[in-house]
């Protein structure tokens, strides 16, 4: 069959001013399956060449598939963008089977069906046995209910087959990396060309705020030898300079992640490495932290959630400030640089928590803060707990992490947004982080520094531009309790499933 894997136009400030666009990992390995079973298979990065819905339409024309399959990593809010796109494909393809997935379609199938005619299947969960299973069901003509994991129409009436077993060998499937047709799109951080991999699915930990373990179901790893020969090949042959690990929590098993950073760092790659760690694994690895700088980990995101010791508590973070002030030191002392997660409205936000939080960040001394927004999603456990809580942000667009999703006691939509500027601007521009930038010697070091804050500013100043003329929130009397909106808006998701 000729199968078009589509990475949607959802574009948003962090690719096009931040770190860089991404590859759509999840539909490459996708396509890395399809394309093992003999199907002719297109990827068409709508995102990345920023195409319109006619130049979509005009591509779909030109490869004329018989399948169309999409899904995105920012599966919440690009999800109108994904419908727009396929009531687009749909209307001019009507013969065209359409295929969808991600973490929210896998959440929500009843619903997107009841309201959207023009797709036809979803996948549910992980994304290459079910796509290869259903794929060969359509090109032989079998039923679908046959296939595990995917939920269908047929004749008006919604289908939704038994969940499919989860993966246990993760190197059974490979990645088709031969999709990408131009590698110079795709960048991170300035160093080049960049790549997305997976060495692991899933997270054994249990915060209340996040869906990770429910999607994943268990904490499943790559061989290491396996994965560093991928990236060794993708760094002679396409000249990747970058890595971004797609992991929630790579470093769940001690000798499995040392393993793996050993076959990196004896092979003396030109590759620079993004992870996103726990602090308390950071402080457990003080040890082998000289390793992971000689097998070129270069940035390392830590969910530092809050700096309130009651607050970790009550979302289950499973860390304590203690922790998270130990990591971070510990990374600058190895030349890592640290990226602090900082979750908004975890608790109830005040003036007086925003200047405990700036005291806190600053003894911390992390190099970036990602400071990000509390979003309920409708699968996890904090949004049982704040089931009374209003959302005052109806654009499903805007469900990204980037914008305020839940109403605060003590503070207005713009003053909390005030305050999270103003909690940036003083973390990256404090006084002790300006005098180190300039004094710093390495010459490679000062060049990512000041690339970093270049473009931290502009995803800054854009986020104010959007705040102020594209962000509307709604009125008292149109707010909705979280479990009203549940149903409606569908809650965010940083993962990809397809």
């Amino acid at each position: 069959m000729r199968v078009l894997l589509i990475n949607p136009p959802y574009v948003t400030l962090t690719s096009r001013f931040g770190v860089g666009h991404q590859m759509p990992l999840g539909l490459l390995m996708v396509g890395g399956a399809l394309k093992g079973d003999g199907h002719e298979v297109r990827l068409l990065d709508a995102e990345c060449r920023h195409l319109s819905q006619a130049e979509i339409g005009r591509e779909v024309q030109s490869f004329a598939p018989d399948a169309v399959l999409t899904g995105h990593a920012g599966s919440t809010p690009a999800h109108p963008v994904c419908m727009t796109m396929l009531r687009e494909i749909k209307a001019m393809f009507p013969d065209v089977t359409t295929v969808y997935g991600g973490v929210f379609p896998t959440y929500h199938a009843p619903q997107i069906f009841a309201e959207q005619s023009a797709v036809d299947i979803i996948v549910r969960g992980e994304g290459e046995a079910t796509a290869r299973d259903l794929l060969a069901a359509l090109r032989d003509g079998r039923d679908l209910c046959e296939v595990a994991g995917i939920s269908f129409r047929r004749n008006g009436e919604a289908f939704h087959n038994p969940d499919r077993a989860k993966l246990v060998n993760l190197d059974e499937f490979r990645t088709g990396w031969e999709l990408i047709e131009n590698w110079d799109a795709y960048g991170c951080f300035g160093l080049g060309r960049a790549a997305i991999v997976q060495f692991s699915r899933g997270c054994p930990h249990r915060c209340t705020y996040c869906g990770q373990h429910g999607f994943w179901v268990s904490w499943r790893h790559r061989d290491p030898v396996k994965l560093a020969d991928e990236i060794e090949w993708l760094h002679r042959e396409h000249g990747v300079k970058f890595i971004t690990l797609a992991d929630e929590n790579p470093t769940t098993l001690q000798p499995i992640w040392k393993a793996f950073l050993e076959e990196i760092a004896a092979r003396k790659l030109d590759v620079h490495f993004f992870a996103t760690i726990r602090a308390t694994d950071i402080v457990r690895d003080a040890e082998l932290l000289p390793l992971y700088k000689r097998a070129g980990l270069l940035y390392v995101l830590m969910g530092i959630e809050s700096t309130d010791a009651r607050v970790l508590k009550a979302v289950h973070k499973g860390s304590t400030p203690r922790y998270d002030l130990k990591a971070c030191h510990l990374l600058r002392e190895h030349g890592i640089f640290s990226i602090m997660g900082h979750i908004v409205g975890l608790g109830d936000e005040s003036w007086a928590g925003f200047r405990a939080t700036r005291r806190h960040l600053q003894e911390y001394d992390g190099d970036y803060l990602n400071a990000m927004y509390v979003t309920p999603h409708s699968w996890t456990q904090f949004a049982k707990d704040v089931k009374d809580r209003r959302v005052v942000q109806s654009d499903q667009r805007k469900w990204d992490y980037r914008h305020q999703v839940l109403e605060e006691r003590f503070l207005q939509p713009w003053q909390l947004f005030f305050g999270v500027k103003w909690l940036e601007f003083c973390f990256h521009l404090h006084p002790r982080k300006l005098r180190n930038l300039l004094r710093e010697r390495d010459a490679f070091r000062r060049r990512q520094q000041w690339w970093t804050l270049w473009h931290t500013s502009h995803v800054w100043l854009g986020e104010i531009a959007d705040f102020v003329f594209a962000t509307k929130f709604a009125a008292q009397s149109e707010t909705q309790k979280v479990t009203a909106h549940e149903s409606k808006a569908g809650l965010a998701s940083k993962t990809n499933a397809l």
